[in-house]
């Protein structure tokens, strides 16, 4: 039997080799990576090989597109529909005729029309307003473990079989150096494995809601199929995250454990962030704190690879979003 699902959190650690999903740029022939100043759990500055929370937002957001688009029903703005980064703000017909409406019938309008703006969030800025819409789903940065992750810098070279005589002789005084002649590119690209931190959570009761009126904009039926997508494409996150460099250096995805808490009433869904090697220890004695708290309303379920990830998903997919009551 179906039950309400509050909110979900996952605090999980995985382990990729490999990979460079984000870089910051470029300075002459070195590609350089993202890194990070944190805390670590003993209280010392780290400096950490990261990948943003950005870029796994927009890795969900591209799958979740994929699942509603093949969904019958499902209602998408004109810029959702081509997976338009200004999303509604590029749908000229909405824009027009929401332009006369109050923020809160404009957000009542949104959230009927576009199911990906109900659930990714959306600041409209078109027709000289501001009116924000706040994403049900959160990422965190996915953070290198101190100690336990290392980014390294590697040779590469470019040969290019057709050139004029000008680019054959730029080359060539570009690469004595090296001791050669021949005329290639060279550069140096960066690769990191190691143990990363990613941390999500998702506000289920909030899909359909219109924060300024406290009240839904559609049905429960609506509301239950984009949830289940929504944890479809959490779930597609993980199992292929997609970023930079993927043609040559798709990352290995060695490992992935952790844990998902998941609410049945207005308690939300805890999370302990897996810098720490004891988050799993902390989200049990956290549990039998709030069972004191809310009794009954705070579950968790470990896991020890993608696909025990993949059954806890399927499992919640099959609830129901929880029902926000005010008087």
């Amino acid at each position: 039997m179906a039950q309400p699902i509050y909110s979900v959190s996952i605090s999980a650690r995985a382990t990729l080799d490999m990979h460079s999903l984000n870089n910051e740029g470029g300075e002459g022939n070195q590609i350089q990576t993202r890194m990070v100043n944190i805390i670590d759990q003993h209280g010392r500055l780290q400096n950490v090989n990261a990948i943003s929370g950005d870029m796994f937002k927009h890795i969900q957001a591209e799958h979740l597109f994929r699942l509603l688009s093949e969904e019958d029903g499902v209602p998408l703005c004109a810029g959702c529909q081509q997976f338009n980064a200004n999303r509604i703000n590029a749908d000229a017909n909405f824009i027009a005729r929401t332009a006369d409406l109050s923020d809160a019938d404009l957000l009542d309008e949104l959230l009927r029309s576009c199911a990906m703006d109900d659930i990714e969030g959306i600041l409209i800025t078109e027709g000289k307003r501001s009116v924000p819409r706040k994403s049900v789903i959160e990422f965190a940065w996915v953070v290198g473990v101190p100690g336990s992750v290392e980014t390294d810098s590697y040779f590469h070279v470019k040969y290019a079989t057709e050139r004029s005589a000008e680019q054959r002789k730029q080359d060539s005084e570009a690469t004595q150096s090296v001791g050669s002649n021949l005329g290639q590119a060279i550069f140096h690209r960066p690769a990191s494995s190691g143990v990363y931190a990613a941390v999500c959570h998702l506000e289920l009761a909030r899909i359909g809601f219109n924060d300024i009126t406290q009240q839904y904009a559609i049905d429960e039926d609506q509301r239950r199929q984009r949830m289940e997508a929504l944890l479809k494409s959490v779930l597609f996150t993980y199992v292929q995250p997609n970023g930079a460099m993927r043609s040559a250096q798709a990352p290995h995805l060695v490992e992935f454990a952790g844990v998902v808490t998941y609410s049945r009433s207005a308690v939300p869904a805890p999370t302990v962030s897996p810098l720490k090697d004891s988050y799993r220890d902390q989200l049990d004695a956290l549990g039998m704190s709030l069972e004191q708290v809310a009794p009954g309303t705070v579950n968790q379920a470990q896991f020890d690879s993608l696909s025990e990830f993949a059954d806890i998903v399927h499992e919640l997919a099959q609830d129901e979003p929880y029902t926000l009551r005010y008087r």
